[in-house]
Order: C-alpha cells, then sequence, then structure tokens
C-alpha cells in the first residue's frame, strides 16, 4: 500500500481548486494500492486558499508563509502529523508526494520569494515522512518506480 499526494490522484484539492493528476498515481487509488491525503487539509486548510512557500527565519527555523505574508506554519504541522498517523495505522512505507510542494515535495521545494526559484529541501509532510523511515518519492520519479 502506498501513501500518494491527493492532487496526484486527480483529486481538486491543490491551493488554487485544481489538480496535478497522474495517471499511473490514479490508478493506485483506484485499484486499492494506494490511499491518497492532502496534509493541508488534514491541517485544516480550504479549497482554495492562498498559495505557500516554506522560508527561513533569522533564528534558523522554516515557516510556511502565505503569498501574503500569513504564517500558516500550524496548518501545515497539524496536516503532517495527522499523514504521518495514517502511515502508521495502515502500515505504509512508501510514500508519493507532490514535488516542491510546501507541504508535500521531498528533495526540492520552492525557496520563500514566490519567484518559482527552486532550492534543495523538503516540504513538511516529505520531510517528516522520511524522517520516520517513510521511503519517499515524487509524481517525478513514478515512471521509473514502475518499469
Amino acid at each position: 500500500m502506498y501513501l500518494v499526494s491527493a492532487c496526484l490522484a486527480g483529486i481538486n484539492c491543490r491551493y488554487d481548486g485544481q489538480n496535478t493528476r497522474v495517471s499511473g498515481v490514479e490508478e493506485l487509488v483506484r485499484s486499492g494500492k494506494a490511499i491518497a491525503v492532502c496534509p493541508e487539509l488534514l491541517g485544516g486548510l480550504a479549497i482554495p486558499r492562498d498559495s505557500c512557500e516554506i522560508v527561513e527565519v533569522r533564528d534558523g527555523n522554516v515557516r510556511v508563509v502565505s503569498k501574503e505574508g500569513k504564517d500558516l506554519t500550524t496548518f501545515f504541522e497539524d496536516g503532517g502529523q495527522k499523514t504521518l498517523e495514517i502511515t502508521k495505522t495502515i502500515g505504509i512505507t512508501v510514500a508519493i508526494l507532490k514535488s516542491k510542494s510546501p507541504s508535500c515535495g521531498y528533495g526540492k521545494v520552492y525557496d520563500g520569494t514566490f519567484t518559482r526559484t527552486i532550492r534543495d529541501g523538503n516540504g513538511y509532510t516529505g520531510g517528516l515522512l522520511a524522517a520516520n523511515g517513510i521511503v519517499v518519492y515524487t509524481e517525478e520519479e513514478f515512471d521509473s518506480l514502475f518499469e
């Protein structure tokens, strides 16, 4: 069983109310081989919602901030924790998450300037799952997983 980002399964849950459907991910869910979750919705954010990115603050910590400057970190933390609990409850060991997302991103995320600039790093949920032993892939690696 896989955990997948709901937007990759065709669910309109992105910040803009759209999805980023990947037909193979959608088929995993339809066939019962994956469960789709959106950590941002689990954390209490609405659809639509402000675009967010991870920013580094003076003390070296990171915060998740909307394009309008609103600190939404607690929503991302809550959603990440709930997503982790789902993986533990079901016994999921592999996740396929949306790349560059401040929640699901893994390996690369937007840099917090809202200029579409990419930097090394993880979204809150992607990093939390990996730190707890879940193997994380992004949709960019999907085809190579099932060759």
